[in-house]
């Protein structure tokens, strides 16, 4: 009896050291779990961190390149003004010089006008001259003294408008090529087509009336048109 006792305590014992190596198995289990997760936890907070701060890297660069790109739109913005107010000036420049040369061809056209209706109308003129002192001539009812009036202003009008042709001609191979003479008795006008005349020229143009219309120099009358 005695030892079925003692057996029965061993046995309790056993039981109750298997019990708590069990327990502390468990134990020592369960901690180790705990440890792991948090390292686990700990390590991917660390990667979620590494992440934002790679999502706050990317996000950095891409701002950087919108300011790039910004600053790149704006520098084309401002090349594209540039060139369009570039343009504009040209443009406005162009249509000025038009402008300009459409002046000057204006008033050349104007000019060379003016000295073919002047000229035009002083052979009209002339011509007309002419034809009265024709009639004369050709009339039964004049005069002998009048038909030789009438011969003699007859070629002396053509030995004028001869003499004027030979002027205008001498005049414009002097750089004057628009130039008109008028002659009224014993004074004589000169119409010269130039802003300047230098005093230089003045005498040539005077030596020239002068030799082929037998003009005295006081009568010979220089004006610019």
């Amino acid at each position: 009896m005695i030892l079925m006792k003692l057996f029965k305590k061993n046995q309790i014992i056993i039981y109750v050291i298997v019990l708590m190596v069990m327990t502390a198995g468990y134990l020592n289990y369960t901690t180790n779990t705990q440890k792991q997760a948090s390292v686990e936890t700990a390590m991917q907070m660390e990667s979620n961190d590494d992440m934002q701060l790679a999502d706050i890297g990317d996000a950095t660069l891409v701002n950087s390149d919108d300011v790039a790109t910004e600053s790149a739109n704006e520098s084309n913005n401002t090349t594209e003004n540039q060139t369009d107010s570039n343009t504009t000036t040209n443009n406005e420049n162009a249509n000025q010089t038009n402008e300009a040369n459409n002046t000057v061809e204006t008033n050349s056209s104007n000019n060379n006008d003016y000295f073919t209706k002047s000229k035009l109308e002083r052979d009209t003129m002339y011509s007309q001259m002419i034809e009265t002192y024709e009639k004369i001539l050709n009339s039964t009812n004049s005069l002998e003294t009048q038909k030789q009036t009438a011969t003699e202003e007859i070629a002396k009008i053509n030995n004028t408008k001869n003499s004027i042709m030979i002027c205008e001609n001498l005049i414009r191979t002097k750089g004057f090529e628009n130039n008109v003479v008028f002659v009224n008795n014993e004074s004589v006008s000169v119409i010269i087509g130039a802003e300047e005349i230098q005093q230089e020229e003045i005498a040539q143009i005077q030596n020239i009336i002068a030799r082929e219309l037998k003009a005295e120099i006081e009568n010979i009358h220089i004006a610019k048109k």
